[in-house]
């Protein structure tokens, strides 16, 4: 049984991986300020107190420093996303930078036995070679990418002093409860509304852009591996190794929901982007991809189907 703090442990990876520490018999700690989540997810976990959780933000250093004191391992997922970086690219960088460097501080400080980072795999940007491999050349275009490197290397930093980290570079995570802020997600979510209404998902040029789908499952399970490998200071894809068009995804979207319809494509000139994901590497300490994306999806098509108006 382990202290563990999970930073944004309310948001949509965060919930699961709660849940699965908890399953294992640790002490869990959840840190949110509650701005792109709430806590109805964990509700159930709060209200019998097998968690304890604290409202804080990651840009306040005491608070940071005092829930990180006590724990053995620290979980630092607290972020905002692409889009919102976009549009406030001083705000996200104050909490996808700044905020965690007050996590990595205050993990050397108090000792922690291991953090493990969530970071991404936009720190690429668009890659010239598939699959990405985690030694790829590295071409972040964006406040939250640039963010999520710059943390990469102030681990690195402050592993020089004694900390010690794993990285996890994340793909198109995905799964049942996702809120549709990412651009996927998004797209995942208007492609099932038009099906619904049998109506033609519309698709830009041949539907050749391509994500490397994979679930919040998939990616609970490489965090624990990650808590608990003999590996250390390293950095990990976590992906499934295949690539998914949009062409595909409407196509397992339309099966799933089992309606008449086929795709349009609507010709015009896009910038095609490929997504797949080098994951031998986290092959080597037991990773597994336990979810296609064919069943993962239908699952997601069929839980916005059912419940549209979260979406």
């Amino acid at each position: 049984m382990s202290n563990v703090l999970i930073t944004g442990g309310s948001g949509f990876i965060g919930s699961h991986l709660t849940r699965e520490l908890v399953k294992m018999g640790n002490n869990v700690t959840v840190f949110d300020n509650l701005f792109r989540s709430d806590n109805n997810s964990l509700k159930d976990l709060i209200e019998s107190k097998k968690i304890k959780f604290i409202k804080g933000d990651v840009r306040d250093e005491q608070a940071v420093d005092s829930a990180v004191k006590g724990m053995d391992y620290v979980f630092h997922l607290a972020a905002v996303c692409i889009n919102y970086s976009v549009k406030f690219p001083k705000e996200s960088l104050e909490i996808n930078l700044m905020g965690s460097e007050n996590v990595f501080r205050a993990a050397l400080k108090r000792k922690v036995k291991r953090i493990i980072f969530s970071s991404s795999a936009s720190v690429y940007g668009d890659p010239k070679v598939l699959p990405m491999k985690e030694d790829s050349e590295l071409k972040p275009v964006t406040p939250y990418c640039l963010a999520k490197l710059a943390s990469e290397h102030l681990l690195k930093f402050y592993g020089r002093s004694g900390l010690n980290y794993n990285i996890l570079r994340y793909f198109n995570v995905y799964g049942v409860g996702q809120k549709a802020d990412a651009y996927y997600t998004s797209v995942i979510s208007l492609f099932i509304k038009r099906i619904l209404s049998s109506q033609a998902p519309v698709i830009d040029g041949e539907g050749k852009q391509s994500m490397d789908f994979v679930n919040v499952k998939d990616i609970v399970q490489a965090n624990v591996l990650a808590m608990n490998s003999e590996t250390e200071s390293e950095i990990y894809n976590v992906g499934t190794g295949i690539s998914t068009t949009i062409a595909d995804l409407a196509d397992i979207l339309i099966k799933s929901l089992k309606v008449d319809v086929k795709p349009e494509f609507n010709k015009r000139d896009v910038i095609v982007s490929e997504r797949r994901a080098d994951i031998s590497k986290i092959q080597k300490i037991g990773f597994k991809v336990t979810v296609s994306a064919s069943d993962g999806l239908s699952e997601v098509a069929k839980d916005i189907a059912e419940n549209l108006e979260k979406y």
